[in-house]
C-alpha cells in the first residue's frame, strides 16, 4: 500500500461522528477529524471538523473547529434537550451555531439549524424526525469523541498553557 493511500485509510479511521442525526430523508452530522496541531501547545486540544448537511433540496459541508473544552457545552447542550428545551451549541460568535428546536404547537418536527453568519453567511434548516432515544445516542457520540481526543492541555493563566499530567 502506498504511503498517500495509507494516510488516507488512516484519517478515515480517525473521523468520530460526534453529532449524527438523520431519518433517512435529511441529516446533520458533525464530524470530528481530529487534532488542528497535535503536540503543539496551545493548539493541541483544538479539534478540526466538518459539519454536513443533506437532504433532498440542499446538501453542504462547512469545515470549522473546536476547542475540546467546547464539547462540555455540545453536554450540556443534550442535558437541556432532555429537559425538553431548545438548545444551541458553538455559538462562539466567530464560527457557525448549531440549534436544535424540539417540537411545539406550530411545529411538529424536530428543526436542526446550521448559520454561519461570520464566514459564508448561509444558513440552513433542516427538519428532521428523530427517533426514540435519539439524545442518548447523541451522548454516546459524544463520549466517543471525548475518549478519542481526551483534553491534554491546561491553561495555567490567561495566555499561558502546559500538559496535564
Amino acid at each position: 500500500m502506498n504511503a498517500e493511500l495509507w494516510m488516507l485509510t488512516t484519517r478515515r479511521d480517525d473521523i468520530v461522528d460526534l453529532i449524527k442525526l438523520s431519518d433517512g430523508d435529511n441529516s446533520v452530522r458533525v464530524h470530528v477529524l481530529g487534532r488542528r496541531g497535535p503536540g503543539i501547545l496551545p493548539v493541541h486540544d483544538l479539534l478540526d471538523a466538518e459539519i454536513t448537511v443533506e437532504s433532498s433540496f440542499v446538501s453542504g459541508r462547512l469545515k470549522t473547529c473546536f476547542y475540546i473544552s467546547d464539547l462540555e457545552e455540545w453536554s450540556l447542550a443534550l442535558d437541556a434537550l432532555g429537559a425538553g428545551q431548545d438548545a444551541e451549541w458553538l455559538d462562539t460568535g466567530n464560527g457557525p451555531v448549531i440549534r436544535i428546536e424540539l417540537p411545539d404547537d406550530d411545529c411538529d418536527i424536530p428543526a436542526v439549524h446550521i448559520e454561519d453568519a461570520s464566514g459564508s453567511g448561509t444558513s440552513a434548516t433542516i427538519p428532521i424526525v428523530l427517533d426514540y432515544g435519539w439524545i442518548e445516542e447523541q451522548r454516546e457520540h459524544l463520549h466517543e469523541a471525548m475518549r478519542a481526543w481526551p483534553s491534554e492541555v491546561l491553561k495555567t493563566s490567561p495566555g499561558a498553557y502546559e500538559w496535564r499530567h
